[in-house]
């Protein structure tokens, strides 16, 4: 295992644009601290994202985990290039010729996800623990880490984003195409999204309660945004007469809809290895 992990990590490393874009992903995710700086005023409203609680535990771990995921696009540029060039350079047929079989191959390129989402998952824990007793009102052990489903929820959203793009890197072959596909099916959910909560069960929940099991919709729900969460922000709903019942928990349905999507997205990806002449 550890022999499949290190020819995986020497192949992205040794790309400079992979190596870029992984660097890359890793200092943007450490700029979400610079919001702790951010400060400026809109006539005589002062606005100081420190004091309006977002830093306090344990919000920040909702509030972290929630923007860190909208940057994943880096790494599945990554993983979507790592497939492409197994293709272009010919290091996918290479690679089984020197005796690595199809499932190891596979079993490689998952166990670089994993890491992927494990590392960004380490990274965000300690940056937000960082900022949390560096600006948090609260710092008691219990309340500190009273959340943490929010870490949780963000490992379970990269690991089947990014095993979604390695299948769209296998299927497609080419990473310009595989990531014009993933736009495409971004759009495909949007319109199946507006078409079953608006057209056809728009008095009712269950165009939501049919949505939730289509993979990019299920990752979404992991996390739900928390800026509504904030006391300022549900205190102004309160005076415009508008009542926030969003649910903003983590729930085993999400997890698991999304891990099964994860387990179906490598098997077809081991499946279509399987079947084609290299």
């Amino acid at each position: 295992m550890n022999r499949l992990i290190s020819i995986e990590l020497q192949k992205i490393w040794k790309n400079k644009a992979s190596r870029i874009l992984t660097l890359t992903y890793f200092i943007l995710l450490s700029f979400i601290a610079l919001i702790a700086s951010i400060k400026f005023d809109i006539g005589p409203i002062h606005i100081d994202p420190s004091e309006m609680g977002i830093f306090n535990f344990p919000f920040i771990w909702h509030f972290n985990t929630y923007f860190a995921a909208w940057l994943k696009f880096f790494l599945a540029i990554v993983i979507v290039s790592m497939m492409a060039n197994e293709y272009s350079y010919g290091t996918l047929k290479q690679n089984l010729i020197d005796g690595l079989s199809k499932k190891e191959f596979i079993l490689s390129k998952f166990l670089t996800v994993v890491l992927f989402a494990l590392g960004s998952t380490i990274f965000v824990f300690i940056m937000t623990l960082i900022l949390g007793y560096s600006f948090s009102s609260y710092t008691e052990f219990g309340i500190v880490f009273s959340e943490l489903q929010y870490l949780l929820a963000f490992f379970v959203k990269l690991l089947g984003f990014f095993s979604f793009c390695l299948f769209l890197g296998i299927l497609v072959k080419r990473s310009a195409f595989a990531l014009g596909f993933l736009l495409v099916w971004i759009f495909i959910e949007s319109i199946i999204k507006g078409l079953l909560v608006f057209q056809i069960f728009p008095a009712s929940n269950i165009g939501y309660k049919i949505i939730q099991f289509l993979p990019l919709e299920a990752m979404s729900n992991l996390i739900v945004e928390p800026v509504s969460r904030l006391s300022l922000i549900k205190s102004i709903g309160t005076q415009m007469g508008v009542e926030n019942t969003k649910d903003y928990g983590v729930h085993f349905l999400s997890i698991l809809i999304v891990l099964v999507w994860t387990f179906l997205f490598i098997y077809f990806s081991y499946k279509l290895l399987k079947k084609r002449d290299l």
